[in-house]
This record gives C-alpha cells, sequence and structure tokens, in this order.
C-alpha cells in the first residue's frame, strides 16, 4: 500500500474515534461523512482530471482528503456500534433495586486490600461487576449466585485529583452495571475456558512458589514485575512508585514486556541473530501464556514482538508502520481502548519510543559504554521516560520529578531479576533446594530497588501534582515530538516534502 494512503487511512480511523470518544455523533453525521467524502472523490477524480496536469499534486490531495474523511467516519461508526451494547433492556429497568442471579466469573478475580472484584457474565451475555468480601474465594469459572443491590457505576476522582472516567473505563469491556457488598453462593466449578482454567491455575501456583521462596515486600514486587500483579503491592507502596515515577514496570505494558525479551537476546547474544531473535520471541510468548492470555497481555506482547522485529532486522521506521497497523486492528476489535485503556496507551507509546526515539538518542548516548547492554538500557529509559511524560501529566495528575534518575538506577536491574524470578518460580515445582541460592540473590536485588524507590518518592517535592493538564497541550506536544523526530530521523527533505502522487 502507498504510504500516504496507508497513513491517511491509519490517522482518518483513529481520529473517528478519538472524537467519538468526547462527543457523540451519531449514525447520521457518518451517513454525512459518507457523501462528502464520495462527492470530494469524484471532483478530485473526474473534474480536476485535466487541471492535474498543470496543478501537480492538486488530485492527488484532494483524493487523500476524501479518503481521509471516508475513514474519520468509519471510525464514528465503529465506536457507534460498540456504543450500541451499552444498555440490555431486563437491567435498565433493575437499576438501584436489589436482585438475585446466576452467572459464571469471566476472569480472573481482582484481589484488592479489603475486597475482591468479580466480572460475572450471566445467561444473557451481561457483564456486571461484582465486589464482595475477601472470603470465601472465588476462581475463573465458576457457576455463583450473587444477591445485591445493582446499580451503574460512577465517575470518581483519582489519588493524583484528577477526574477518572470510570464508566467509559468499565464499558469498554462491556461492563455497564456493578453490585456493591454482594452476597455470594457457590453453586459449581468448572464451566470457564479449559486453556483459560490452566493458565490461571499456573500463574497462581507461579505465584505462590515465589511467596514461599522470597519474603514480603519483596515478592510483591517479583509477582508485579514478572505477572503484573500490582494489587499485592497495597495502597502505600504503589504511592510510592508513583510518586518516583516507576509505576510502568508493574503495568502489563509492551514496555515490560519487551524487557523480558530484550534481556533474553542480551544473554544469548554469543548465538546467530537468528537464535536470539528467536528466543526473544518464544520469551514474549512464555510471558503471554504465564500471564492467562487475556485481551490486555495479548495487545501489549503484539507490541513488544514489534519492538524486536525493529531491533532484529535494524529497519525501525518500516517498523513504526506494522505498530501503527496493528494499533488499528486492535481499534477495529475495541475501539474505547484508544481513550480509557491506560495499559494500551502505554504500551503504544512506550513501543513508539523504543522504536523511533531510541535511535536518535543513542547517537547522543556514544559517551555511555555498551559494556552489559548499559547503553541499550540508559537509551530506552531516557526514550520512554521523554515520550511518555506528557502522558502521564495528563492521565495520571502526578509526575515524578526525579523519574529519569530513579528509573537509570533501577532499570539496568530488572532484566537480571525478571530472569532470576523466573528461575526461582520454576525451580520451585522441580527442586526448592536449587531455588533457595537463587531466590536470596533476587531478593537483594529486589530489596535494593524498593530502598532507591522509597528513597525518591520521600524526597522533598518528589513529584508534581496537576489537578488538570488540557488535552489540547498534550496532543500539541506530541505533534511537536512526532516533527521533530521525522526531521532528525534518516529521512530526506526531499521525500518529506515530496507531492504525493496516488495512482486509483
Amino acid at each position: 500500500m502507498n504510504k500516504d494512503v496507508f497513513y491517511t487511512v491509519a490517522g482518518g480511523f483513529t481520529a473517528g474515534i478519538f472524537m467519538s470518544s468526547f462527543i457523540k455523533m451519531g449514525f447520521s453525521f457518518f451517513l454525512f461523512l459518507l457523501i462528502l467524502s464520495v462527492l470530494i472523490f469524484i471532483y478530485g477524480k473526474f473534474i480536476l482530471r485535466e487541471a492535474r496536469l498543470s496543478v501537480i499534486g492538486q488530485g492527488s490531495v484532494i483524493i487523500l482528503s476524501a479518503l481521509f474523511i471516508f475513514t474519520f467516519g468509519l471510525g464514528i461508526l465503529r465506536y457507534e456500534i460498540k456504543e450500541t451494547k451499552l444498555e440490555n433492556n431486563y437491567l435498565t429497568g433493575l437499576a438501584g433495586q436489589k436482585i438475585n442471579l446466576e452467572g459464571i466469573v469471566s476472569d480472573e478475580p481482582s484481589v484488592k486490600d479489603q475486597n475482591v472484584q468479580l466480572v460475572v457474565e450471566d445467561k444473557f451475555k451481561n457483564k456486571i461487576l461484582v465486589t464482595a468480601g475477601l472470603f470465601p474465594e472465588f476462581k475463573y469459572g465458576d457457576l455463583i449466585q450473587v444477591e445485591g443491590k445493582i446499580e451503574k457505576p460512577e465517575n470518581f476522582q483519582s489519588t493524583g485529583g484528577t477526574d477518572f472516567d470510570y464508566v467509559d473505563y468499565l464499558a469498554k469491556e462491556d461492563i455497564f452495571y456493578q453490585i456493591s457488598f454482594a452476597q455470594i453462593k457457590l453453586i459449581s466449578s468448572g464451566h470457564g475456558s479449559f486453556i483459560k482454567n490452566k493458565l490461571f491455575a499456573f500463574k497462581n501456583a507461579f505465584i505462590a512458589k515465589i511467596n514461599s521462596l522470597i519474603k514480603e515486600p519483596e515478592s510483591a514486587l517479583l509477582n508485579g514485575l514478572i505477572l503484573g500483579a500490582k494489587n499485592s503491592l497495597g495502597k502505600e507502596l504503589q504511592l510510592e512508585f508513583r510518586q518516583a515515577g516507576v509505576s510502568h514496570i508493574v503495568a502489563l505494558s509492551g514496555y515490560n514486556i519487551t524487557i523480558v525479551a530484550l534481556s533474553i537476546m542480551a544473554l544469548l547474544a554469543f548465538l546467530p541473530k537468528v537464535f536470539s531473535l528467536s528466543f526473544g520471541v518464544f520469551g514474549i510468548i512464555a510471558f503471554a501464556i504465564m500471564t492467562g492470555g487475556t485481551a490486555t497481555v495479548m495487545r501489549a506482547s503484539i507490541m513488544a514482538l514489534l519492538v524486536l522485529l525493529a531491533k532484529g532486522t535494524n529497519r525501525k521506521y518500516d517498523i513504526s508502520r506494522a505498530l501503527l497497523l496493528a494499533g488499528v486492528f486492535m481499534l477495529i476489535q475495541n475501539p474505547k481502548i484508544l481513550v480509557f485503556d491506560i495499559s494500551f496507551q502505554l504500551s503504544f507509546l512506550a513501543t513508539l519510543a523504543l522504536i523511533l526515539i531510541s535511535p536518535i538518542v543513542e547517537k547522543k548516548m556514544t559517551f555511555v559504554t555498551e559494556k552489559y547492554k548499559l547503553r541499550e538500557l540508559i537509551v530506552s529509559t531516557v526514550s520512554t521516560q521523554i515520550f511518555v511524560l506528557p502522558f502521564l501529566f495528563y492521565k495520571m495528575g502526578m509526575v515524578s520529578l526525579f523519574a529519569l534518575f530513579t528509573n537509570v538506577l533501577i532499570l539496568p536491574l530488572i532484566p537480571l531479576i525478571m530472569l532470576l524470578g523466573f528461575l526461582v518460580g520454576m525451580m520451585g515445582f522441580i527442586f526448592i533446594p536449587l531455588a533457595i541460592p537463587i531466590a536470596f540473590v533476587c531478593s537483594l536485588l529486589l530489596s535494593y530497588m524498593l530502598k532507591v524507590i522509597s528513597f525518591f518518592a520521600h524526597l522533598p517535592f518528589s513529584s508534581l501534582t496537576l489537578k488538570s493538564f488540557p488535552l489540547t497541550l498534550v496532543i500539541i506536544i506530541y505533534v511537536i515530538f512526532l516533527i521533530t523526530i521525522w526531521q532528525l530521523g534518516p529521512r530526506s527533505k526531499k521525500d518529506f516534502w515530496a507531492s504525493p502522487q496516488i495512482k486509483f
């Protein structure tokens, strides 16, 4: 596909979804854009047919404009289709009332400090978020009876003081109702997917092995690094992570999955590139399997694979198009993740930074030694921190002023810690005496990480809290970033300014 057509289609579709996330445009507006795009296409293709000989590129620009408007409309249409799944009549009529229903736990339970959250799917395929006590325990695939007051979720303010759109955050997973303080009774087990049952069972057994060999809070941090199980960290420790600017290391995003793969490739650098790349891919697949293969993990894994492909083939700018294509397909599957899924957003931005910004930053850091992959780790850290900073300001409302220093001090150790942690968990199944010395070394490194994070989190003015960071400013900053990348990258200025020549 012509690169101009590709960027126009991807940009138009994404822009349509983005606008629909904030402004309800409706199906009629899509029809208007469809008619408008057809009229503009006819004008550019046929009416200017002769004039294009004298006005260089004008017809092509008009055709691209028509294509952008059309795909913008498709983005609106896809979002509207997603919105039509919003409400089921029988639940709407019961909102605010006490109900009794049966359903299957359709995802892994999310264990908090004082309660547990279950996603329950009833016989009509409606998903309800159920909050209950920690005991008795329930698991994926359990058929349960739930009794409680069903309500629509409401938005609230996050820890940083910013407004959190909780309604749309749940809606992206087709959850539109919740039951708090529910009374739950187990009816039977084993109703979920056989594969997911086995994956979750292995994950929980793996966590149990780590917890038996490494004490808290080091074990909680390790579980967060390897499996994204950040709930086990507790509110106090999670706040320290935000204040120190390292929350991303325990989020299931393409960034930390990429760390797994790159560390495997670094350890096997003595092998031919095809072998080290293959083992890196295997590491990503293994990671996805261990974490349960959820939609979030699969999205992050795809982006991590693209980073590996970029580094393995040295075709970073071609891979950036593959990243955009992957992003578009993910939006087709679920358009709400663009604005309401922070994991997708972090994955996309961090992956884009590793592909596009790291080559530019690397040229400025030739003074850092390449031994032990130190330069690569520092370059990756600086690149991602620079690129995600505006997004963190907008989304979190809290940004660490010492994030760069904290990350530089701990990120070089993360690949080693994750490798040791993986060995601890696996050896726990095979031969515990061999796992004990590995667990001891891993625990020391985790303790160092926690001390560094605590030190920077408790420094005076360690973090900056903003109640409002305009979205418009975020967009402007990223436009400036992309223009700068384009100018400093290997593309020639002639190619950049060349008028698009498209044949239809």
